[in-house]
């Protein structure tokens, strides 16, 4: 192992991006320490490092105490999906609040470096466009949403209170959509179902006229910018977006799914969700002059990549998190 080497901790790391991140952090030679409840996210994930002697795998829900020691934190613990997180939305805030109240005690009492996965959701259903970091959100507090929007906006309050207060170590991420292999097929996600759907020529479902813009990065980009952005100086500890600046509406990512799967699939509108946002499309700037990041990975090239994992997966093998997928 080389002298560098550093015990670090993932929660959440069984998840989509946690078992991608873990990948990253096996391979630099670092003492690994994967944490996941695995309540949305699969144990397939993270089942080729179960025998690498330089990751270790406990399950346990952030919302209880842990004790560990640890030289940086990586807090990634959360349901993103909206079926998931509204599924149960007292439990998503205390995953948020008491999540990070418990890893921030642990990195305070380490003294550890301590990154939070925050998100997007944080900007709400934006009035800015693009939306900077200093732009301070339009949430709806008590709509369906405010589970995981509040949540992650207490949780970024925590992390600079705790940095203020007790001069400790921190990070924070603003993560826009995410795609790319080991997403859950059930997730709920537009990506993963429009995929799925396409795979099986099943209707495919776009919300209201299909007009509604997001961002889509990759994995291997995103993970990138969160590896850039804890090896940081510790004078830049955010807030920072981490996103693909280029937007495409529903209706164009429909389309090319189905155009990049060969799907006989039909397009079926339903009425649009409450509080779902309009617009929503990172302004990276501050992470390039401070990270020298930017994605380099095309929507049609990891679609592609996407699509190629949903092809090697058997759909009847997972279970759905919860009904609302």
């Amino acid at each position: 192992m080389p002298s560098t080497c550093k015990r670090i901790l993932v929660t959440g790391g069984a998840g989509f991006l946690g078992s991608h991140l873990c990948d990253r952090l096996v391979a630099q030679g670092h003492d690994v320490i994967c944490l996941d409840n695995l309540f949305t996210s699969q144990k397939i994930n993270i089942t080729h490092l179960l025998g690498k002697p330089n990751f270790e795998f406990i399950r346990h829900d952030v919302t209880h105490p842990l004790w560990l020691e640890v030289d940086e934190i990586y807090n990634a613990a959360c349901p993103a999906a909206p079926g998931h997180y509204q599924y149960n939305p007292i439990k998503t805030m205390k995953t948020s609040v008491m999540g990070a109240i418990n890893i921030l005690g642990m990195a305070k009492r380490c003294r550890a470096k301590v990154l939070q996965f925050s998100t997007s959701e944080v900007y709400g259903d934006p009035e800015v466009h693009p939306q900077p970091e200093s732009y301070r959100g339009n949430v709806n507090p008590i709509g369906p949403r405010a589970c995981y929007d509040e949540g992650k906006r207490a949780a970024e309050t925590l992390f600079f209170d705790y940095y203020r207060q007790n001069k400790l170590n921190i990070r924070v991420v603003r993560i826009f959509n995410t795609y790319g292999p080991r997403m859950h097929p059930f997730d709920g996600r537009v990506v993963s179902n429009f995929i799925r759907q396409a795979l099986e020529n099943a209707p495919i479902t776009i919300f209201g006229e299909g007009k509604q813009s997001r961002s889509f990065c990759y994995v291997s980009d995103l993970i990138e910018g969160i590896n850039r952005m804890m090896d940081a100086p510790d004078d830049f500890i955010g807030p920072v977006n981490l996103g693909n600046p280029v937007e495409f509406t529903m209706l164009e990512l429909a389309k090319t799914v189905i155009e990049l799967t060969g799907s006989k699939s039909e397009l079926v509108y339903k009425p649009m969700p409450a509080d779902d946002p309009s617009q929503r499309q990172p302004d990276i700037t501050l992470a390039m002059a401070k990270l020298n990041w930017k994605p380099t990975i095309e929507l049609r090239e990891g679609l592609l990549k996407t699509i190629e994992y949903f092809r090697s997966i058997d759909f009847k093998s997972f279970r759905a998190p919860t009904p609302n997928y």
